[in-house]
């Protein structure tokens, strides 16, 4: 669609917040607005995207960024961060999880200065994203996500459900809700055998609307900044360079990655980071890039005896969400179900299942830094992975977890033996250094431009940037405190909450 030169707001990123924010401002038909996209548009993305047993194949193809992380843990390898890039961007190319984590973990939101930003807050915003089958207490019954459990999960993975509840953890009713501890079938964006994208539910039924104007392959160079205030965007696209004017405000939508980076290349962050990148320093924010965290996942790999039945969904059907220690206020580890055994260098399986382990809430805190202003450049990433000890004793107890629910008579039909990391790793010191080496990530990155009210914060609780004017913030990279589930979930509330800030 050809671009004119001004808009009431535009968005920077098509990826889930920007599909949510660009369908709902442009319900108003008085309302003018541009979304950026630096990848195609949903026609031009690969057909795997559609068939979610294939999803692990995407990192390998343009649909992803293809970010690494610096070299992490003792042995100093890298680790792949998956991010979408195309219309629907990472709800494109993720394994199609729909949870919200569990109510408990978006407490520490307000003491981190989010006001107003209580699970029981983005509750009506979560209900409004979602249509959810299972009809549980809570949920959303008219929103344009469809979300369900697997119609027919694997048989493997069934049997793991009940290795759980054998183990004497509880069998949840809707562990995607909210509200519950213990193991259940999660819901999923599948909707007829296929994906369900962000695109696909909220974009595509609003292309035709007059006031919508959407530009793909468009890579934005920078923010447009002049006295305090934010005006415009400098972006590529048909080997030139464009300039789009907002009226009213420009929102970044690009997610935790995308969007540091364009704050950082438009001279908005630390100054004594910006100056080494020869960037001009236009406002000095030091939060910007900082507090990057993901949910970093080990996987336990069994040989099965038996054949595993192929894959009709995402391979990872069921969850579990539990403490690592009684005293806690709530869960801070995921135990997941995987019906592949996940490659690890450590092990190689012809046939099998994963159980993977991942701290919730992690401690762990790093960076995203720039060295160039040039767009094309790829940021510095370092998440920190397992540098907080905090998190290696979570892990050790959702090792502990996983191994006693592999052991119960449930999988008596199906159990091998553990490849990874092995029956002969079992003191905490073998199992600590295990974690640090073969951590992977959940691809749940959030942060870099955290919301709330104090110096180190990036955007106010109005997600409004911290000294520029006519400048917002509305994706995972406003999280404070990452909560308790895979992201999407919450990325989807956050937009639709952005969407009724922007009509005020």
């Amino acid at each position: 669609m050809k671009a004119r030169p001004d808009y009431d707001i535009i968005l920077v990123g098509g990826g889930t917040a920007g599909c949510v924010l660009a369908a709902r401002l442009t319900q108003d038909p008085d309302l003018r607005v541009l979304l950026l996209e630096a990848g195609p548009s949903t026609s031009a993305l690969p057909s795997a995207v559609a068939e979610p047993p294939a999803w692990p194949t995407l990192g390998a193809t343009p649909a992803n960024w293809g970010d690494m992380t610096v070299p992490q843990g003792p042995d100093g390898s890298p680790v792949a961060l998956p991010r979408g890039r195309g219309l629907g961007g990472s709800s494109a190319v993720n394994a199609m999880v729909f949870a919200r984590g569990h109510r408990t973990s978006y407490d520490s939101w307000a003491d981190l200065g989010a006001k107003g930003w209580s699970f029981d807050d983005l509750l009506p915003y979560f209900q409004r994203s979602e249509t959810a089958l299972g009809c549980a207490p809570g949920r959303g019954t008219n929103g344009p996500l469809t979300v369900a459990p697997a119609a027919r999960p694997n048989a493997v993975l069934l049997a793991c459900l009940a290795a759980a509840v054998q183990s004497g953890h509880r069998r949840a009713h809707d562990i995607s809700g909210g509200l519950e501890e213990g193991f259940a079938p999660v819901d999923l964006n599948i909707v007829a055998g296929r994906r369900q994208s962000a695109a696909d539910a909220y974009l595509l039924p609003a292309l035709d609307r007059p006031g919508l104007t959407v530009v793909t392959d468009a890579l934005a160079d920078r923010l447009i900044l002049k006295d305090g205030r934010c005006t415009g965007v400098r972006y590529l696209a048909d080997g030139r360079t464009h300039t789009a004017t907002a009226t009213r405000e420009v929102v970044l939508t690009a997610g935790t990655i995308g969007s540091a980076q364009l704050l950082l290349r438009s001279g908005v962050g630390p100054a004594d980071e910006l100056r080494p990148a020869d960037v001009d320093v236009v406002h000095d924010l030091p939060g910007v890039g900082r507090n990057l965290h993901d949910h970093p996942r080990v996987n336990l790999v069994h040989e099965t005896q038996v054949p595993v039945p192929p894959a009709r969904n995402n391979h990872g059907e069921i969850l579990g969400l539990l403490r690592s220690a009684p005293e806690l206020t709530g869960p801070d580890l995921q135990i997941i179900f995987i019906d592949i055994p996940v490659p690890n260098p450590a092990a190689t399986v012809a046939r099998g299942f994963t159980i993977g382990v991942s701290p919730m809430r992690p401690v762990s805190r790093g960076t995203l830094r720039i060295t160039s202003s040039d767009p094309t450049t790829p940021p510095v990433l370092d998440p920190g992975y397992f540098t907080a000890e905090e998190d290696v004793r979570a892990v050790l107890s959702g090792i502990a977890a996983a191994r006693e629910i592999a052991r119960s008579p449930a999988l008596a039909a199906w159990r091998g033996a553990e490849v990874s990391p092995g029956p002969g790793v079992v003191d905490d010191d073998a199992l600590g250094d295990f974690v640090r080496r073969h951590r992977t990530s959940y691809c749940h990155p959030v942060g870099t431009c955290a919301m709330g009210e104090s110096e180190t914060a990036v955007v106010d609780s109005e997600l409004r940037v911290r000294g520029i004017d006519g400048l917002r913030v509305a994706d995972a990279s406003v999280i404070p405190a990452i909560p308790s589930g895979n992201t999407n979930a919450t990325v989807y509330a956050i937009a639709e909450r952005a969407a009724d800030l922007l009509r005020r």
